[in-house]
């Protein structure tokens, strides 16, 4: 048996600069995604801040990361502003790892996360909007490879910065210095906006600062720096550096080579006409923009942003809580022991995404959808009922992990398919993922600090039933519209092109 088919090969090996060159700034963003927590308690110390000052960092990064989803869209009007805002954002990304161990004031902290957190935004946008461009109906694939490298540079970012993180309070001061262990669980605690108020250790914003974090920012800024570099030969390649028709006559060259590749007779107009849909979150969510199909349309751009909004939700808030749980009744696992649950749920989302892209050349998108929901609900059931049971906390949270990585690369690839890659449809599941982070995670905080650690388990059930919800609402709104529309229809009523990269053509 196959494992890939010839043709999908082949359209691979005529876009491979593209598409590693779109994986390799995911492998930044995903750098970017996981440093904070880890060395949130350095970065105080450098900064000489209390734990209330130093947490407004984080929602820095959260706010901006959901405002460059939102603007990212207004770079893909064309291939020269995709790839120029890539490289900017990837460069931006290096220059703010490079700038953190000077900035000596929370302030100045606060901004350079927040230059950073709107890279990321714009590097998920665009990223995620160009593999779908390039692949349409075949990009399932490659956007679980593509978010496969967030994983992995999430895996990466703190076994960078371990080694050079503080065992002891890094402000020395007058008073006993805490233990290691308290360090670990303060550090651990702090992955999220804070559950319970930690304000009474003993830490002090005044003295001598002893820390060594400062290496490992300027080793990932290291790290990272070749990634621009080849988003700049990739801009090379197509002739987009500098003036002139050459970017414009490469570009339909590689329009063409792309729909020759799928077995296309068509000509390039709809890959012309698609660099201008994406105008950004608002402008694009104009009826007029669905060509005269029904209004009832921005229902399923709304409902495929609210199942990433709970998903999304759920990986912020799980990622950045799961320990407060953990440590507190009933379970009270050790501060080491719990320590680890953050690393095997990222451990369940690597490894789901990297097992899934395989699996995406077996099965419809739709039926992933459906799996990693009922996985997702039920694996979250368990958890609740399971309270008690050490054991399953790890078993559940790496079944988590393998259940909700499919969810993102597979809702964009359905989606778009579905509108016949003629919205906004990345767009706006973009942003409605990275809203759902933010204030999922926001959310969760305060209701554990009100309600206590047992209300942790209780919001993942609900925002699990909600976002299968959303999905099922999706899938109705969809039959519903579906068959008053020119362009889309049901696949149930749809021949038999699973691979047709210009179907919404055989339809005008």
């Amino acid at each position: 048996m196959r494992f890939m088919d010839p043709r999908v090969v082949s359209l691979f090996k005529s876009n491979w600069q593209h598409t590693l060159t779109y994986w390799s700034v995911f492998f930044s963003f995903g750098l970017c995604v996981a440093f904070l927590g880890p060395t949130i308690l350095d970065l105080r110390c450098q900064t000489q801040s209390s734990l209330q000052e130093i947490t407004w960092v984080f929602f820095s990064q959260q706010l901006f990361l959901f405002l460059g989803s939102s603007i990212g869209g207004l770079f893909s009007k064309s291939l020269k502003c995709s790839l120029s805002a890539l490289a900017l954002s990837t460069l931006l990304i290096s220059i703010v790892f490079a700038i953190i161990p000077l900035c000596h004031r929370v302030m100045a902290l606060a901004v350079a996360m927040a230059v950073a957190g709107l890279a990321m935004g714009i590097i998920d946008t665009i990223a995620n909007l160009q593999l779908v461009r390039l692949y349409q109906k075949d990009s399932t694939i490659f956007l679980q490879a593509l978010h496969f490298f967030v994983g992995l540079g999430a895996l990466v970012s703190p076994l960078i910065a371990d080694p050079f993180l503080s065992e002891t309070p890094c402000v020395l001061g007058n008073s006993t210095a805490n233990s290691s262990t308290t360090m670990r669980h303060m550090r651990n605690t702090l992955g999220g906006i804070p559950t319970k108020n930690v304000s009474h250790y003993p830490l002090h914003t005044e003295g001598e600062v002893v820390t060594n974090v400062s290496y490992a920012f300027w080793i990932m800024a290291l790290i990272n720096l070749p990634i621009p570099i080849a988003v700049f030969a990739l801009m090379y390649k197509e002739r987009l550096i500098g003036c002139g028709s050459g970017a414009r006559t490469r570009l339909l060259e590689r329009d063409e080579l792309a729909i020759r590749a799928r077995g296309s007779t068509a000509s390039a107009t709809p890959s012309a006409q698609n660099s201008t849909d994406h105008h950004g979150l608002f402008s694009c969510c104009r009826c007029g923009n669905f060509s005269g199909q029904p209004c009832g349309f921005i229902g399923i751009h709304v409902l495929g942003g609210l199942v990433l909004f709970f998903s999304d939700g759920i990986v912020g808030a799980y990622e950045g809580f799961v320990y407060s749980y953990a440590v507190d009744e009933p379970l009270s696992l050790t501060h080491k022991t719990a320590g680890y649950l953050t690393s095997v749920f990222w451990a369940g989302i690597t490894a789901g995404r990297l097992a899934a892209i395989p699996l995406s050349y077996r099965f419809q998108p739709s039926r992933q959808i459906t799996i990693t929901q009922v996985g997702m609900i039920c694996t979250m059931l368990m958890l609740l009922m399971l309270y008690s049971s050490t054991a399953f906390l790890f078993v559940g949270t790496l079944a988590l992990g393998l259940f909700i990585s499919g969810v993102y690369p597979c809702m964009l690839a359905y989606t778009e398919d579905i509108l016949n890659y003629r919205g906004c449809a990345t767009t706006v599941l973009v942003t409605s993922a990275s809203m759902g982070e933010m204030l999922l995670q926001l959310l969760v905080g305060s209701v554990m600090h009100s309600q206590g650690s047992y209300s942790f388990m209780v919001c993942g059930v609900i925002f699990s039933c909600l976002g299968v919800c959303s999905y099922l609402a999706l899938l109705l709104c969809w039959r519903v519209y579906g068959s008053q529309s020119t362009g889309i229809l049901p696949h149930s009523v749809r021949p038999n092109t699973k691979y047709s990269a210009t179907f919404c053509q055989t339809q005008h």
